[in-house]
């Protein structure tokens, strides 16, 4: 009997200015994030994961310490709040936030709630770019020291890699190691500079793994920085690198589903082998400083 999945993907714009008071952005996304999710809960879905840093905009188009205001404990009042949507939704959700660790120990990490509203833990994103123009994320962001968690929850085994490590396979892999079956990739990834590689590399790590991926992009502009097109086209691929569902709207909202089909995983693994002819022993290299 197939493990049939119904999955979503929530990709929004900002709904309130950027420049509005820091606490006014965080509880107008929160609240809209509140009404998507019912909106894919009454569609169905039984899991959902949201975009990177839901609750405000993609701050670190700037260098400013007033975005360290959106910071909070992970468990902490939104897990809280997710929670309660979880258990309200009967709904796996993994939500992309603003993590302290400590006054000024900051992540970008997600949280992952089980659908009875259990928190089972977290990820902190692992590679932290900082390039121009308009991604300074080392000015806000500590490297994850978690590793690569796989979450058990009500509807398969769930992993997490935010939006700059997928350009790294090696994470990818260490998910798949630890029995991912789906890892989602909440992203904040603008036209110009890597939509190129949108629709490449994560099938690569889907294919190279055997697992599915869901890839939430944030969509259109956002002002005043504009540091480019945040183009949407969040999707599901599956375990042969073939893309499932694909959102079309660029700057728009938009939820995207896919009924994945866990037992494709045997399936796929049964043809190739590839975890089975790995030979970590010759791969010392990878991990040389």
């Amino acid at each position: 009997m197939s493990r049939i999945v119904r999955g979503a993907l929530i990709q929004a714009t900002l709904c309130e200015p950027a420049t509005s008071p820091v606490a006014r952005i965080k509880q107008a996304m929160i609240d809209k994030h509140v009404d998507l999710i019912a909106q894919v809960a009454d569609q169905g879905a039984q899991i959902c994961c949201l975009q990177e840093l839901f609750y405000g905009p993609y701050f670190c188009a700037e260098q400013d310490a007033k975005w360290y205001e959106l910071t909070e404990p992970i468990p902490g009042p939104t897990t809280k709040l997710m929670q309660d949507l979880a258990r309200q939704h009967q709904m796996v959700l993994v939500v992309p936030m603003y993590e302290e660790d400590l006054p000024g120990v900051y992540y970008n990490s997600a949280a992952v709630i089980d659908a009875d509203g259990e928190y089972l833990g977290k990820f902190r994103k692992i590679h932290i770019p900082h390039c121009a123009p308009g991604f300074w994320e080392k000015f806000y962001f500590k490297p994850g020291n978690l590793g690569y968690p796989v979450f058990q929850t009500r509807v398969g085994k769930v992993g997490v890699y935010i939006c700059y490590d997928r350009h790294f396979p090696d994470g990818a892999r260490c998910l798949g190691l630890g029995g991912a079956e789906i890892v989602f990739n909440p992203s904040a990834t603008v036209a110009g500079l890597s939509e190129y590689l949108w629709k490449l590399e994560q099938p690569a790590h889907a294919v190279a793994n055997q697992y599915f991926v869901g890839a939430i992009n944030r969509p259109g502009w956002e002002e005043p920085w504009r540091v480019g097109e945040f183009y949407g086209q969040s999707y599901f691929c599956d375990p042969r690198g073939q893309l499932v569902s694909v959102s079309e709207k660029r700057d728009e909202d938009d939820l995207i589903f896919a009924d994945i089909d866990l037992d494709m995983i045997r399936e796929v693994r049964n043809v190739w082998q590839f975890f089975r002819d790995r030979r970590p022993e010759t791969y010392g290299a990878i991990v040389e400083p």
